[in-house]
């Protein structure tokens, strides 16, 4: 009787580990996955290699899975899958150069239907200075760059909404260094987060000109800023946050 009692707490006990274990592998299974893709045709940023480390450390701080790549063939339905979003971080390719761009045939499926499905885009910077001759691409970002002053000069960036998933927290006006962005074909009807004034760049115009938006497309959430040319703004904090605040609204976290 005694040796069965403690046959029945060892089952027992080994039934509780086995939960647990899998309690944990439910939890592992729970942190959502993000591919962070950096490839580029055009000009090639060297504040990429800062961002893909300063996202990393973003990813393991919101206990997400980053996963880099360079490679355009991971555009397929079996390479995106399981994949809760996509950061595309400086993803140039060269106007000039049709055949530059890599989102072609099954690729182009794969990331429209990735979009379908309800998968979140983060696009960064010179990601609006891609795939010109692809118009779905552009309209899915919101807008095609177009020119930007000469040099990095320091403006003033005003958040537009302050409650946003991607602007809380920031201050209402930031001093920010840039490359600062103009846009063709803008969607009037994106949700503006940032906008920064063109007199504090040397600019002519008096508009406010877009920085940061969001918006809902076909199904799956974007989010765009236009900050991040250079390698410091990945050692900001409210850059940094911004970036965070946008990955969480475009995964519905």
């Amino acid at each position: 009787m005694v040796r069965l009692g403690r046959m029945l707490s060892l089952i027992a006990a080994l039934a509780f580990a086995l939960a647990l274990g899998g309690s944990a592998a439910r939890a592992a299974g729970q942190q959502k996955r993000v591919l962070l893709f950096s490839h580029s045709t055009g000009y090639r940023h060297a504040s990429i290699e800062p961002g893909i480390a300063a996202i990393r450390a973003l990813g393991a701080r919101e206990k997400l899975v980053i996963v880099p790549s360079e490679d355009p063939n991971v555009f397929t339905a079996a390479g995106l899958k399981g994949f809760d979003a996509i950061v595309l971080l400086s993803t140039s390719t060269d106007p000039k150069k049709p055949e530059s761009e890599w989102f072609v045939g099954e690729r182009r499926t794969a990331l429209q239907d990735f979009v379908h499905r309800g998968g979140g885009i983060v696009a960064i910077h010179a990601a609006s200075d891609s795939h010109y001759n692809w118009p779905w691409y552009g309209r899915m970002i919101g807008g095609h760059f177009a020119r930007h002053p000469q040099g990095t000069p320091t403006g003033t960036v005003r958040v537009v909404d302050r409650n946003h998933r991607a602007t809380r927290g920031l201050p209402a006006t930031m001093r920010r260094t840039d490359e600062w962005y103009y846009f063709d074909d803008y969607d009037p009807e994106a949700h503006l987060l940032l906008s920064i004034d063109p007199a504090s760049i040397g600019e002519a115009d008096v508009n406010p000109n877009p920085v940061s938006w969001a918006h809902e497309f076909e199904g799956g959430r974007v989010f765009y800023t236009a900050m991040g040319h250079t390698a410091e703004s990945y050692a900001d904090k409210d850059f940094l946050n911004h970036l965070a605040g946008g990955l969480a609204w475009v995964m519905k976290k």
